[in-house]
């Protein structure tokens, strides 16, 4: 007998949440922080590697991030992967170190991040969405099997969208907060 779990559903929508925050703090707001790189893969020994895995990240002055880069021969990877990213980066390689120097956020720049932000937050939802789908139609199941009633299932499904509801509505807040905060001149 398969059993409906509605925790293991809860932590994977706190899943989907978690990984939306992390993309968001990816996103600038001003001033530098080591995170914005995080969501860059570099091309890294025959695979797709997060920068931080290759580098060292810091941030030596408030507009500026300095990338250092453990082995000599991923400097130009790790250049190319900054800035051919959707952050808008032009690195300048110094030996084994990379400088980003982070442009001033104009309106439009502002904007363009604003755009990232909703495509990330729209991301979160669908995960959201997939656990809920996961979660009815293992409901379906058990009640066509004859494991739950019919009442069961339908008190469960409700219990599963008013979860559903209750993330996607943290997910706008998120986004709410974020737009607020790029947008702030």
């Amino acid at each position: 007998m398969s059993e409906f779990d509605i925790a293991d559903l809860t932590r994977r929508m706190e899943g989907a949440i978690t990984a939306f925050k992390s993309d968001l703090s990816g996103l600038r707001t001003g001033r530098a922080s080591a995170s914005l790189l995080d969501p860059i893969m570099v091309p890294a020994y025959g695979s797709e590697m997060p920068l931080n895995q290759v580098a060292n990240v810091t941030v030596p002055e408030p507009r500026m991030l300095a990338v250092n880069v453990w082995d000599k021969s991923m400097v130009g990877a790790v250049e190319k992967a900054i800035r051919e990213s959707t952050l808008g980066l032009n690195p300048m390689t110094d030996g084994t170190t990379v400088r980003v120097p982070l442009p001033e956020l104009n309106e439009e720049r502002r904007r363009d991040l604003v755009k990232v932000a909703h495509q990330y937050a729209e991301n979160a939802r669908i995960a959201v969405r997939h656990v809920r789908r996961d979660g009815m139609e293992t409901l379906k199941k058990l009640e066509k099997d004859g494991e739950i009633g019919q009442d069961e299932s339908r008190s469960q499904s409700e219990a599963v969208q008013k979860k559903t509801d209750h993330y996607i509505g943290r997910i706008d807040e998120l986004l709410a907060e974020k737009e607020t905060e790029i947008l702030q001149v």
